[in-house]
């Protein structure tokens, strides 16, 4: 009996010892697939950065493809590239979004079809502009080979992507052509230790995840504090559409201003992460300038100018001119302030800066760490925060590759999200004979 259960088990080691050997055996080579379809394209991607499907090897032979994924690999990027033949199976117009849906991975995504060329990306791994920039400066010029093309795409990409290389490559070692025995035993690890990997990554995305709370959660005491700012600014201002000398633009005025109050508080009741917050400072800060407006009108004085808010507290409301500042150890830099502040400064008093709770104690909100990031761009917009923080804790956070991924929204690169990115955000226009496209874009 003892011999037969010895004999059993050893059986069933014996079969996850070969079922892993096949599974390394499909990362060591995984265009051997019979299956030559989208399904196919998006397993192989699984395994290794670069696929190159039957019917396109003329075009990117087996040394350059090992090439290209050796590449990527050690640049330990979630960049995947497959060349494919222009059929049927292959629709011009849905292969992308396809492929990136077997994959189920974020990244960006480059495929070369027939002599056309198109890329897309998740927009934590890549921003919508700089995938349509990058793909249009690879095929600036004469038509070129796809080896030509594909290493010029993967140079450029590889020092802008977000994120890291799917743990599903694994190493460069099966490509090299590991031996027999070493085959076997990583089979065997395979076989015992995916439940554990599988258990390591559930507990990464739970980490993640308590991390984007806790954020949500801080950043919901400085937000609810300004709807509450702004609710009594409503107030104070007792305008009444039907008072003496109330005309149809301060109607409007008051209107937009309930309006914006009452969408901030139901964004922020929807809230679920980091980044939705700037859809509430946005809504406040039209609100605040509505206000401002109808102030205006009513006090008979000219129409403000739209500015950003004060820089220092956008509760102060629009800011009314620039003036130059530098915070503590910094470099000084000209932010937008209010008559208050610009007051202040000039006579060489602080400014009346908006503080938040931090584990440090109250710290001003560029000081306090990445979790504001939503909440300050929400008020002054992508194109001046940046210039703004240059020298503040905030300005360091935003400035790492890491910031978008953890605070804003959505996975990293590399990460399995399966099919769950958003196709309405992918612009990829198609492809032409000539290589040609007319629209870049990200997941």
């Amino acid at each position: 009996m003892k011999t037969r259960l010895l004999s059993l088990r050893f059986g069933s080691l014996l079969s996850g010892l070969l079922l892993g050997l096949s599974a390394t055996a499909l990362v060591a080579a995984p265009q051997a697939s019979a299956d030559t379809g989208v399904a196919a394209v998006g397993e192989a991607l699984k395994q290794s950065p670069v696929y190159v499907a039957p019917g396109a090897e003329a075009q990117l032979s087996k040394a350059q493809a090992d090439g290209l994924a050796k590449k990527i690999k050690d640049a330990g990027k979630p960049v995947f590239v497959a060349v494919l033949p222009a059929t049927a199976e292959f629709p011009a117009d849905k292969v992308l979004g396809a492929v990136r849906a077997e994959t189920g991975i974020t990244g960006l995504y480059a495929i070369r079809l027939g002599d056309g060329f198109d890329a897309g990306a998740d927009r934590t791994v890549m921003p919508r502009n700089a995938v349509r920039n990058l793909t249009e400066a690879v095929k600036t010029g004469a038509p070129v080979d796809a080896n030509t093309q594909l290493d010029n795409f993967v140079d450029q990409a590889l020092t802008q992507v977000r994120g890291s290389a799917p743990a599903s490559w694994g190493t460069t070692g099966a490509d090299q052509g590991a031996p027999v025995g070493g085959l076997i035993a990583l089979g065997a690890v395979a076989v015992v230790g995916g439940g554990g990997a599988y258990a390591l990554v559930r507990r990464n995305r739970k980490k993640k995840e308590e991390i984007r709370r806790e954020a949500v959660a801080r950043l919901a005491v400085v937000v609810d504090e300004d709807i509450t700012a702004f609710g009594e600014e409503l107030e104070r201002l007792d305008f009444h559409p039907g008072e003496p000398g109330a005309d149809d633009a301060m109607r409007g005025d008051y209107e937009q201003g309930l309006d914006s109050y009452e969408r901030a508080k139901q964004i922020m009741a929807s809230v679920q992460r980091p980044d939705e917050v700037k859809g509430v400072t946005q809504a406040l800060e039209d609100g605040r300038f509505a206000l401002a407006t109808l102030d205006a009108r009513r006090q008979g004085r000219p129409l403000p100018e739209r500015r950003s808010p004060c820089f220092f507290d956008p509760r102060h409301g629009p800011s009314t001119e620039d003036a130059t500042w530098a915070p503590a150890g910094g470099a000084a830099r000209t932010v937008p302030v209010c008559t208050a502040d610009a007051v202040r400064l000039r006579d060489g008093l602080d400014p009346a800066v908006r503080t938040v709770e931090t584990e440090r104690g109250p710290r001003p909100y560029y000081d306090a760490g990445p979790a504001y990031g939503p909440w300050a761009g929400g008020y002054f917009g992508g194109g001046i925060l940046p210039g703004l923080l240059v020298g503040t804790m905030l300005g360091s956070m935003m400035s790492s590759p890491a910031y978008a991924s953890d605070f804003g929204g959505g996975f990293e690169g590399g990460d399995v999200s399966g099919a769950d990115f958003n196709p309405s955000d992918f612009g990829g226009g198609g492809f032409d004979g000539g290589g040609g496209f007319d629209g870049g874009g990200g997941f």
